[in-house]
This record gives C-alpha cells, sequence and structure tokens, in this order.
C-alpha cells in the first residue's frame, strides 16, 4: 500500500517540533523515542507499519487546541488516534506526522437523563458510555463489536454501527453535537442536544469523515431508556444463500428485530469454541434479537420464524435465560478475534441492498475458489453490511497481495449490486484507491472542496480516504 514520501525537511526539524510540543504539554504526553512510537506504527489493520515522527496524548481541548497549532505553524502532518482499532487503516501514521492521541481524554462530563443525552470526551471507549449511565436505566446503542476498547473519536470518524443498529441506527443517528478543533487550532461547538441546529448540517459533514476535517474532543450523544427485555433467537440453514434469502424475506415482511446477525459454518465454529454459545452445526447461522415486554416478544418471534419455516431451517433455538443470550452476543463480537487464533485475515466492510445478499454470498463463495484463499462471512445482515473475512498467510509470498487482490473485487461487487465500499470501518488507506469506483471524478473533487475548507494546508489525516494521485498537488502545496 503506497504512503506519501516523509517531508525531509520536516525530519530535519524533529527537535524544534519536539521542543515546541514539549512547551505545551506534561512530560509524559509527549513520546519521540525511536522505540517507544513503534507502540503507534499502525492500527488494527497491521498489516501496514510505520512508526510516527512522535506522538502526543493531551487531556483537553485546550492542550489539542494548542497542540494543533504548533503543527499547523509547522506544517506537520496530523494524524488523529482513538483507540487505534481502525480496520482500514484509518489511524496509520507517516515517517514525518504526529499522531495525536485522545485516549487520555475518557471523562463523562454530563448527564442528563431527562433529556436524554450524555456529553463525554472523545476518547472514552464505547461500552463505558453505557457502563455510565446503565444504573439509570439508560444506554448507549451503537454496539460496533470492538466496544470494549474502541473509542467515541473513532466512532465518530468513522460513523460506527454494531449488531443493534439495525433498530436504533448508526453513528450518525445518536450524535447530537461535537467540540472539533481545526487543524489551525480554533475550537469549533457543532450541534448540541436540544434539537436539529438551523443551516447547513456540519454534524453530519463530520460524522464519518475520517479525521479529514478536524480532531473531535467532546461528543453529545443520545441515550435511551434500557428495552423492558430482549430475546435472541438462533436459526440455521442449510446455506449462506438460503440464510441470506430469509434476511431479505423478514425485511420484506415490515417486521423489525433489534439485530439480525449472519455467520457462515467457518466463523459458527471458532465461535463456538470461543463462547459456549450453543450455536447449532450448519451452513450458516441467524442470531436475531427482539425486544419489548415478554408478549411483544412472542409476537414478533412468531413471525420471525413462521418466515424462517419457508425457507427450511435445520435448526430454532430460543435462548432460554440471559445467561445464554449473553454468551450468544460474546460469541457473535468476538468473531475476529475467534478467527485471529486460526489464521492471518483482512477483514472487509462493504455494505449492499438486503436484497442482494443470497447473490453476493454466492459470488463471494464462488472468488474463495478463483483466488485460492478462505473466506469466513460474519456480519450485520439486517442493514446489508458485509464483513468478509479473507484468510491468508502473512509468512507466504503473495499471499497478501492475493489477498488485496480478492478484497478489491468483493468491494467492486457491493458497488455494482448498488451497495457501497463502507458501512462503518471507514475508506482509510484500505479502500482509497477504490474510490473512483463508486464515485465520478467531479464526486470527488466536491469532496476534497470541503477538506479545502476545514483543512486548506492539507495536514490532517492527509493521506486517507482518497487516491493519492488525486491529492498530489494539495498536499504539496
Amino acid at each position: 500500500m503506497d504512503m506519501p514520501v516523509p517531508d525531509a525537511a520536516i525530519l530535519a526539524r524533529k527537535g524544534r517540533i519536539v521542543a515546541r510540543l514539549r512547551a505545551l504539554l506534561p512530560a509524559d504526553a509527549v513520546i519521540d523515542d525511536a522505540a517507544e512510537v513503534r507502540v503507534y506504527e499502525c492500527d488494527a489493520l497491521s498489516a501496514y507499519r510505520c512508526p510516527p515522527m512522535a506522538a502526543v496524548l493531551p487531556r483537553t481541548t485546550a492542550e489539542v487546541s494548542a497542540v494543533l497549532r504548533v503543527c499547523w505553524e509547522e506544517g506537520v502532518p496530523v494524524v488523529p488516534r482513538g483507540s487505534g482499532t481502525s480496520l482500514a487503516g484509518g489511524a496509520l501514521p507517516t515517517a514525518d506526522c504526529v499522531i495525536l492521541g485522545v485516549a487520555r481524554m475518557n471523562a463523562v462530563l454530563e448527564a442528563d437523563y431527562q433529556n436524554r443525552f450524555v456529553r463525554v470526551q472523545s476518547g472514552r471507549t464505547n461500552l463505558s458510555v453505557t457502563g455510565a449511565v446503565e444504573a439509570e436505566g439508560f444506554f448507549y446503542a451503537p454496539d460496533p463489536s470492538s466496544q470494549l476498547a474502541c473509542a467515541i473519536a473513532g466512532n465518530i470518524a468513522m460513523n460506527s454501527g454494531g449488531a443493534h443498529c439495525l433498530k436504533y441506527g448508526v453513528t450518525t443517528n445518536n450524535l447530537l453535537g461535537v467540540t472539533l478543533v481545526q487543524m489551525d487550532g480554533t475550537v469549533l461547538e457543532i450541534g448540541g442536544p436540544w434539537a436539529d441546529a438551523g443551516g447547513l448540517d456540519v454534524l453530519g459533514v463530520v460524522c464519518g469523515s475520517e479525521g479529514q476535517l478536524g480532531v473531535v474532543t467532546e461528543a453529545t450523544l443520545r441515550i435511551l431508556p434500557k428495552p423492558e427485555g430482549a430475546r435472541p433467537v438462533l436459526i440455521g440453514f442449510a446455506s449462506n444463500e438460503v440464510a441470506g434469502a430469509c434476511v431479505a424475506d423478514i425485511i420484506k415482511a415490515g417486521v423489525l428485530p433489534v439485530a439480525i446477525e449472519f455467520m457462515d459454518r467457518m466463523l459458527i465454529r471458532v465461535c463456538e469454541d470461543f463462547a459456549q454459545a450453543g450455536y447449532p452445526d450448519c451452513e450458516a447461522l441467524l442470531i436475531i434479537e427482539v425486544e419489548g415486554s415478554d408478549a411483544e416478544i412472542d409476537e414478533q418471534l412468531a413471525l420471525i420464524t413462521a418466515i424462517a419455516a419457508r425457507h427450511d431451517p435445520v435448526a430454532v433455538i430460543e435462548a432460554e435465560d440471559e445467561a445464554q443470550a449473553r454468551r450468544i452476543w460474546l460469541g457473535r463480537k468476538s468473531a475476529f478475534s475467534a478467527i485471529g487464533k486460526i489464521s492471518d485475515y483482512m477483514c472487509l466492510d462493504g455494505t449492499i441492498p438486503v436484497s442482494s445478499l443470497p447473490h453476493v454470498l454466492r459470488r463471494i463463495g464462488e472468488m474463495s475458489v478463483e483466488f485460492g484463499l478462505a473466506v469466513g462471512n460474519v456480519f450485520h445482515a439486517g442493514d446489508g453490511n458485509m464483513h468478509p473475512l479473507i484468510l491468508y498467510d502473512a509468512n507466504k509470498p503473495g499471499d497478501l497481495e492475493t489477498c488485496e487482490r480478492f478484497g478489491a473485487e468483493v468491494l467492486k461487487l457491493c458497488v455494482e449490486v448498488g451497495g457501497c465500499l463502507t458501512g462503518e470501518h471507514g475508506v482509510g488507506i484500505e479502500k482509497r484507491d477504490l474510490m473512483g469506483v463508486q464515485f465520478a471524478p467531479e464526486d470527488i473533487e466536491a469532496q476534497l472542496r470541503v477538506k479545502d475548507v476545514f483543512d486548506p494546508k492539507w495536514l490532517l489525516n492527509p493521506a486517507k480516504v482518497f487516491p493519492l494521485a488525486v491529492t498530489s498537488d494539495r498536499r504539496a502545496a
């Protein structure tokens, strides 16, 4: 994966730049030792690595503003970093950049249960947002599989979703406002807890912008009352295509479960070994959860199982109690780490119309044979957010390159059937060179002009999202 050639002039000024940063922050908040910065050389797309020139770990919006102002004056690229869980290389450094990590910015600043919002610093982890409000009977809906570790900053950058976002929406549907620091240090307050702001939807532009427009230091998030109850059901099928057809029929029938998750045989096996969830032995498995009162749950599950019956399921298993329900979700949310125990893999993130699930699953199986690499499927089936896991051997010459070509063809297929390149992982560097598959040149130019407004020097995460050939003149200006 190509990255820009480091700027020798910036590297030559490293001593001065680091000294200016040390004058702004506590001694332990600036890291420039060659061994210590290796901690930040990659994110969860670990096939690509490059140690940064330095890393800074501010604790306040004021410190972030001061750091960005120095980097703006010095012409130093800045790569924002939450928890480093990006699967698209969104936080991959360059050798001449400063990593700006928000992990130490993790406080709850305000919780308003009457108006149903919480304001947090952006380094707070996703799951701990719910942890902060659950004693009052509330929760934060977006729940990526990495929610134990991923930061709200990264969730906003990539517009993260999760298993339960079929009903509750992704980050943008639950984000009310942000504090954004621009590259020159200007602090902007965008949105807020009370109502939709008038004028341009700047908050909608910031959410999903992958650290290209500014650094989010605080976020106001919508919180919701916990449902009265919830119950998952496991429905097994004889093939991936049949399971995909069942999902399409459930959505077509107007039934709205809180989650519909898909796992194929490979993932069923490794996740069952990990969580002992009681998954059935089958080719494809749907985890469908509904919520409400006991009567509502029973009615919804009756409708869903009736639809599934038309597809000849090989197993239908309702969770017997809360403990089994927790094991079912533990297995699903552990899928990425569980598959990592048996192989190197690359996780994709295309999104497709639900009606195209059977066709796309069949083609992925055919591509697996064509490229000679195994693939496991686990994804948010209810909203068509695909996560094929392509297995390869990092120690075998050529395997990574074959994996990349395979992945590119899968993502092209997603666009071909009316979907898009990403649902929640972002473009980063992984899909950067595929942007022309989804967008015409004039569409990309319109996006570049938005970045021009927020970051005219092109210093924030400048090597991400857009093909390098398209942005070379802007980055060199």
